[in-house]
């Protein structure tokens, strides 16, 4: 239910961009460092919204590798104290019989 609700919210933030960006059709002058230009702002909109979109997706990204990294390492320490629970089992159990 999560992932269409984000998605819902998604489409409806798309759409106010786009709407957004339509209604700002004129050209704007931009200065770089070596020259200048003139675009249109709606490249500008939509292109900002893109790459807003591609830092969060990264930085989610990066969120999702660091844990799963984690899952495994917990996971590895549990199989770990799952062994050393069956030994310490196997020894009372030897001592117990003895």
């Amino acid at each position: 239910m999560r992932i269409q609700w984000n998605l819902i919210l998604a489409l409806i933030f798309t759409f106010i961009v786009a709407i957004f960006a339509v209604l700002n059709v004129s050209s704007v002058k931009i200065n770089y460092l070596f020259g200048n230009s003139e675009i249109p702002i709606i490249l500008i909109i939509i292109g900002s919204a893109l790459l807003g979109g591609l830092v969060v997706g990264m930085f989610g990204t990066l969120r999702q590798f660091k844990l799963q990294m984690k899952v495994k390492k917990l996971e590895k320490d549990l199989n770990e104290m799952k062994s050393r629970e069956n030994q310490v089992i196997e020894q009372n159990a030897d001592m117990e019989s003895n």
